[in-house]
């Protein structure tokens, strides 16, 4: 005989007695069956444990004996027709039985999906241990799938702030110790917990209710995971109706998201027809597999209180199901008539009666057919099944382990837009999380991402850095690509430097060649006409050799433009320097034939010339063979640009080719400030007193100006400073002559002579002359 303990209360569960005809179907469909069991009738008792410890004790040991008094370890004779026991309906009366049954070797089969801890930890883990339970086996996976499952659907919805209900007892200490770990691991915070006491009445339900009202009413969280037993979603429905007896807005349950475990049931007692269930809409239920197996719809639709006879269930559950009686017997109340006898299960709400094969049935009917297959095994073949059971206690494969449990994918059909469950609002796009002193992780603020990071998505623990290439947008939640920037002759600032460039060297050549033509007047000889041309043709190169610095820069030009610069404007200043030194020295030379009459000359001109400009190429030949220039792609200068430029290689000698361009500029403006006060036919000293103070004050404001800019106008404050400084050279010393030579020929054609000045030597010490235009164009100007 099959023994099942069932779940039947004083107030029945109508929805419960589909388990009984479940069980009643699959042993009629064997007993009908030639190839399952041949010429052996199976039978059933159903024993009700009303959910009390010692009373599961009591009925186990009734399912083993036949007389009245149990005797612990004596075979009473009667365990040699009970093959197997399915059962209980909860995982605590399910450990209660193995304890009776596993001394005397009896087989249980359990179709709930309670942790069953009580023996060891094993039980719940994702293998059985079968030398703890070895006559203990279970129709369903283990609940630790179950528990994965619940983590992953959070997940989906991201709800990462849920309450919690569960019951204290040994499957409910299992849950929570698998289901916290897996929390914190996925960052969800459980924001109240509440521990139900074991054997919990409707009082202390609604107490339990009031004590915790504010945790779950008005928290913050809209989902609480409900863990309990098969009648756990009856209380559920007393739980959240109390609402009625407080100042709560019923919106405030609308939004509410109840997760209940797989053992629970959508059930409902009968008394709770009346209640609101609003409340509960949208609440989410794990379920166990099920399909319909043919004819059971029908089987239902077949039973009538009239089969009273060998169902002792079926009048209790008729009236209770349909608000009836059933004659002779009245209703003691006076509130209920008799039941027609019309009555369709069909129209009973779901919660109270189901028509298809729920999960609960489903694994009933399957531990029957398992029981009687293992049975057939063992009696068709003896030898085979023992020489099997030694190797391996289980008998049949029941499920497979690996079996896991489902979540949806896509949002629920009763939510137009899904609730949330958090702790505070999501950080937005930009911002990232900041932790609450004293406070759960899941609840943070939003800072703001720094400078130089973004946070693309909602809800970022962090900000990132963008790459190299790509820079933050003003919010700080997406990355832009940077573009290339230079010094570029197709934009204004580009195209203005290199006009003013090419103008320069247009109008020194146009002066260099009013000197050539000019060149046997008295201005242009009297103003050392050799190192005059010397100097107009480096002015006219140090302005082109900024057209090096506009454009992208390549291997070539990073070459040259420094090199070129430094070189070039280093012979500049050194005639510079020349001419002043012979002005100082021939004016020496005319006082009573002195050592310095010797040194008046050509060799003199150009050894300091030559001498000067040396040094600048010995310092760009040591540059070059320590570290070269080169194009390089800046990505960290400017934030929002790549600014291609050319790498000095050595800062250290960029200094020092202007170091020593600045002090051979201070060398002419000393010698020169010197000189200033010399007779004035010699006074050109004054000129490039004053130029080569326009071309220090360029280049001292240089140093601080280039330091402070960025990318492309650093190349920038380079080429004006080369235009500047140069302008500064062609305009103080050459425009002069030129007004005279051009506006006033005159003076430069007349020959009169002054006896008391002796003209300047150029380059042949034979070659002297007095000139009064010089004397009167220095009196003009000055």
């Amino acid at each position: 005989y099959f023994k099942i303990n069932d779940l039947i209360n004083i107030i029945v569960m109508v929805k419960y007695y589909q388990h009984i005809l479940a069980l009643v179907f699959a042993i009629n469909e064997i007993n009908k069956d030639p190839k399952i069991l041949p010429n052996v009738t199976l039978g059933f008792h159903i024993y009700d444990s009303h959910s009390s410890p010692s009373l599961a004790y009591r009925v186990t040991l009734d399912m083993l004996c036949k007389s009245q008094a149990f005797i612990p370890n004596y075979k009473c004779g009667l365990q040699n027709n009970v093959i197997g026991v399915i059962g209980g309906f909860d995982s605590e009366t399910s450990s209660y039985m193995a304890d009776i049954l596993g001394i005397y070797k009896v087989p249980q089969v359990g179709f709930n999906l309670g942790g069953f801890c009580r023996f060891s930890k094993s039980l719940c883990s994702l293998t059985i241990d079968q030398t703890d339970a070895p006559f203990f086996y279970r129709m369903v996976p283990n609940e630790d799938f179950q528990i994965w499952g619940i983590v992953q659907l959070l997940l989906h919805f991201e709800w990462k702030w849920v309450g919690l209900i569960t019951k204290e007892t040994k499957s409910g200490e299992h849950f929570l110790s698998t289901l916290e770990p897996m929390f914190l691991q996925n960052g969800i915070c459980i924001s109240s917990k509440v521990i139900l006491p074991k054997n919990i009445g409707i009082y202390d339900m609604l107490e339990g209710f009031f004590n915790n009202v504010e945790a779950f009413m008005k928290g913050k969280e809209n989902v609480t995971i409900l863990y309990g037993e098969v009648g756990s979603f009856a209380w559920l429905t007393f739980f959240v109706s109390a609402n009625v007896f407080l100042d709560v807005d019923d919106m405030s349950f609308a939004v509410k998201v109840w997760i209940m475990t797989a053992q629970i049931d959508v059930a409902l007692h009968i008394i709770q027809k009346a209640f609101n269930m609003q409340a509960i809409h949208g609440a989410i239920s794990f379920a166990l597999q099920s399909r319909d197996i043919e004819g059971f719809q029908e089987y239902l639709q077949a039973i009538h209180p009239s089969d009273e006879e060998g169902n002792g269930f079926i009048k209790e559950f008729w009236e209770q199901s349909f608000d009836c009686f059933i004659p002779p017997y009245g209703d003691p109340t006076g509130f209920l008539g008799p039941c027609t006898r019309e009555e369709k299960l069909e129209s009973l709400p779901a919660p109270f009666f189901e028509m298809r094969m729920t999960g609960h049935s489903y694994s009933i009917y399957n531990a029957v057919y398992a029981l009687a297959h293992a049975f057939h095994i063992m009696a068709s073949s003896r030898l085979r099944f023992h020489a099997r059971a030694k190797e391996n206690p289980m008998v049949i494969n029941l499920f497979k382990e690996e079996e896991r449990w489902q979540t949806y994918q896509k949002s629920l059909p009763f939510w137009n837009v899904p609730p949330s469950s958090l702790c505070n609002a999501k950080c937005s796009p930009g911002y990232s999380k900041k932790k609450k002193e004293g406070m759960a992780f899941c609840c943070y603020d939003c800072a703001p991402c720094p400078e130089g990071k973004v946070a693309k998505q909602t809800d970022r623990d962090y900000c990132i850095s963008c790459p190299e290439d790509d820079y933050p947008n003003r919010g700080r939640d997406h990355c832009i690509p940077k573009v290339q920037t230079f010094l570029s002759i197709e934009e204004s600032l580009g195209l203005t430097l290199a006009s003013l460039s090419l103008f320069l060297s247009v109008l020194t050549a146009f002066v260099l060649a009013i000197f050539i033509k000019q060149r046997h007047t008295p201005i242009v000889k009297a103003n050392n006409r050799g190192l005059s041309y010397l100097l107009l043709t480096s002015l006219c190169l140090c302005f082109l050799s900024s057209l090096l610095f506009i454009g992208k820069p390549n291997h070539l030009t990073c070459l040259l433009r420094q090199m070129a610069f430094g070189i070039i404007f280093s012979i500049a200043v050194s005639s510079v320097l020349a001419k002043t030194t012979v002005v100082v020295v021939a004016f020496m030379g005319s006082q009573s034939r002195n050592i310095f009459r010797k040194w008046i000359g050509k060799r003199m001109a150009y050894s300091v010339v030559l001498g000067c400009s040396l040094v600048q190429v010995g310092i760009c030949a040591a540059w070059l063979a320590y570290s070269p220039p080169f194009p390089d792609f800046n990505k960290h200068l400017i934030t929002e640009e790549i600014v291609v430029e050319c790498n000095e290689g050595s800062v250290t000698m960029f200094y020092c080719v202007l170091s020593y361009m600045g002090f051979l500029s201070f060398v002419s403006f000393t010698v020169a400030f010197l000189a200033r006060k010399l007779p004035d036919s010699f006074n050109e000293a004054k000129f490039i007193t004053f130029s080569m103070l326009v071309f220090c004050s360029v280049w001292v404001s240089f140093v601080p100006t280039y330091l402070s800019t960025k990318g492309k106008y650093m190349v920038a404050v380079e080429v004006f400073s080369i235009l500047s400084s140069g302008a500064g050279l062609l305009v103080c010393i050459f425009s002069p002559k030129c007004y005279i030579i051009l506006l006033k020929s005159d003076l430069n054609n007349r020959d009169t002579s002054v006896s008391h000045f002796c003209l300047l030597v150029i380059f042949h010490p034979s070659e002297t002359l007095c000139s009064s235009g010089l004397f009167l164009f220095l009196i003009y100007v000055f």
